[in-house]
């Protein structure tokens, strides 16, 4: 058989191997000028050495190599996030979770909060503090609230669970029952400007409980209205229904507006969560700034380590 007769029959096959309709294996898709490419390459290597037609020159098409698929870059949110986890270093994963909360750093601080539901004809009235928690559990940092008076939560811990791409909330009820959450954003951060010309952070994050569908089930929704106030939505179900609001806790910050902006604090900006710096601290003759007793806590209690990460943070964003 002629090398001629060769690359015709090879041809036939590849386009008859093309138009098969096997849903048994994958097809691989190839442009016009690569498939030339391939075809050209297969039958050079079938006849050895092709002979030029005279009066022309030889061509060369350099081989090309096709692999398969990677699958990795084309799993879910979770399993991307959970990916990224593994390979972070310590120090990475407690810096991602700081940063993932620092949105709502806007919560730090004292609040009064008011329900909308009354109990024995009045409405309970509870004061609750937003700090960081950076000790309790060093490799996952939280904001962290105690209440005297809720009688929803008396204490959370809100964190972000880098395997799962959630936030997390875990707390403690009116009844001493211990309650898990999990969710996410349902309106994202944002700033806009209020009436008092000040900038003014706005989100809504949505947890709902993770229960048996036997059991009443809650689901929480902090939804920050400006710098000062924000509202705790309380929903409530049983088994699979739909939930359904059972109350609304205004809440008002005490004293006066927290941040006007959580962007850029230049040198009162806090060495722990980058937030606005409140309270100055010193190590070694050197002043630092820390934005509520939790990071002042941290940072007394490990100065060093804290300082060298924002010094690696600040290399990084040059």
């Amino acid at each position: 058989m002629t090398a001629q007769h060769s690359l015709i029959l090879l041809t036939i096959c590849t386009l008859a191997a093309g138009c098969s309709d096997s849903s048994d294996q994958p097809v691989a898709q190839t442009s016009a000028p690569a498939a030339a490419a391939a075809t050209d390459s297969a039958a050079t290597a079938a006849t050895g050495a092709a002979t030029a037609a005279p009066g022309t020159v030889p061509q060369s098409q350099p081989a090309k190599e096709f692999r398969p698929l990677a699958l990795s870059g084309l799993g879910t949110t979770q399993a991307k996030a959970g990916s990224a986890g593994s390979q972070m270093t310590a120090s990475q994963k407690i810096q991602s979770v700081i940063a993932r909360l620092q949105p709502m750093q806007i919560l730090l601080g004292k609040w009064r909060g008011t329900t909308r539901r009354e109990y024995d004809s009045f409405k309970a009235v509870d004061s609750h503090e937003w700090v960081w928690d950076l000790r309790t559990n060093p490799e996952q940092p939280a904001l962290v609230m105690a209440s005297d008076k809720s009688p929803y939560l008396r204490s959370s811990r809100l964190s972000w669970d880098i395997a799962a791409g959630k936030f997390i909330l875990t707390g403690q009820d009116a009844e001493g029952r211990e309650r898990r959450f999990s969710g996410e954003f349902t309106e994202a951060p944002h700033e806009i400007t209020g009436s008092d010309d000040k900038q003014h952070r706005i989100f809504r994050l949505e947890l709902s409980e993770d229960a048996a569908d036997s059991g009443e089930q809650w689901q929480l929704a902090i939804a920050q209205q400006e710098n000062n106030r924000y509202l705790l939505e309380v929903g409530k179900r049983r088994g699979k229904a739909d939930f359904a609001r059972f109350d609304t806790v205004s809440t008002q910050r005490d004293g006066t507006s927290f941040a006007l902006s959580d962007t850029d604090y230049a040198e009162r900006t806090c060495i722990i969560s980058e937030g606005l710096g409140t309270t100055e601290v010193t190590w070694k003759g050197r002043s630092y700034w820390v934005c509520c007793s939790g990071c002042k806590a941290a940072f007394d209690e490990d100065p060093e380590t804290w300082i060298a990460r924002a010094a690696e943070r600040a290399k990084e964003q040059k």
